[in-house]
């Protein structure tokens, strides 16, 4: 067991011995003996995501585990991620902007992760989707957007679809248009590539309207690539990072939500071959 005492974080792995099979131990238990968390507190940790398990040795192949009596065989490993700071988030909802069937179109609030993580998923569009839908649906993330961005999000609903997506954005067929507000007068549209972590990254951008009394800019940009953090990199690299960016600006906490959304999605769907836009309202 890995504990950080400071910040009450428990990683905690067990392996399920033959002994807690024949004397019907449940997962809720298994932890209870392990740790002192109480069982309201597992069980939070346990719907939130952040309890494991896998048939290996391989952590990387663990799945979350979220019922109490889930069956279990000698030889698996449980996983135990509790950090009451992860735990306690509350986000904002997902707004569901089309349904397609097979896939969803949503508008993701500040602040909501794109896929969650071992420490809980209860924060992440993939969970709150299949919430929304009262689990009777699955969600496929196919793509990301920063937790500190808004806008659009196109989410999957069964394996075939999933795949046809991840292609479609792997092979860059899907149009993901951005705006942005920054301060001051963003004068000459042009062209960023700005390479980011070694690897090419190209960002078209053009302004849509200067708000002079404010000395404001709203741009429109358009991405060739999808790098960790891009656009906010390569307009920070002109000297005109967003408004409420607080890695590549001046902003502090206490300021507004970074000003940059995800409000524009072209392609022709992969299902039935006609052309899709999605968009959302101008700032």
């Amino acid at each position: 067991m890995v504990s950080d005492t400071k910040n009450n974080i428990i990683e905690l792995h067990i392996d399920i011995l033959e002994d807690y099979i024949e004397n019907n131990l449940s997962v809720l238990e298994i932890l209870t003996n392990h740790c002192s968390l109480s069982k309201q507190k597992l069980k939070d940790a346990m719907a939130k995501g952040a309890v494991w398990l896998t048939a290996t040795k391989d952590s990387s192949k663990a799945r979350p585990i979220r019922r109490k009596n889930a069956k279990l065989q000698a030889g698996n490993q449980l996983y135990l991620y509790f950090n009451p700071k992860v735990l306690e988030q509350i986000s904002a909802q997902p707004i569901l902007i089309a349904d397609e069937g097979d896939y969803s179109i949503w508008n993701k609030p500040y602040g909501v992760w794109s896929q969650g993580s071992k420490w809980g998923d209860h924060c992440s569009m993939g969970r709150l989707v299949e919430q929304h839908f009262n689990f009777n649906r699955q969600a496929f993330v196919v793509h990301r957007l920063d937790r500190a961005a808004n806008g659009l999000m196109l989410i999957a609903h069964n394996k075939k679809t999933a795949h046809k997506f991840s292609k479609l954005f792997a092979e860059r067929r899907i149009q993901k248009s951005y705006q942005a507000l920054v301060n001051g007068h963003f004068e000459n549209n042009q062209t960023i590539t700005l390479p980011i972590d070694d690897k090419t990254a190209v960002s078209h951008i053009s302004l849509i309207n200067y708000d002079k009394d404010k000395h404001l800019s709203l741009l429109e940009i358009d991405i060739e690539t999808g790098r960790k953090h891009q656009i906010r990199k390569h307009l920070a690299s002109i000297g005109m990072p967003i408004i409420g960016d607080r890695l590549y600006g001046d902003a502090r906490e206490e300021d507004i939500d970074l000003q940059l959304s995800s409000y524009k999605l072209c392609f022709d769907c992969p299902i039935t071959g006609s052309r899709k836009e999605y968009r959302l309202k101008d700032r």
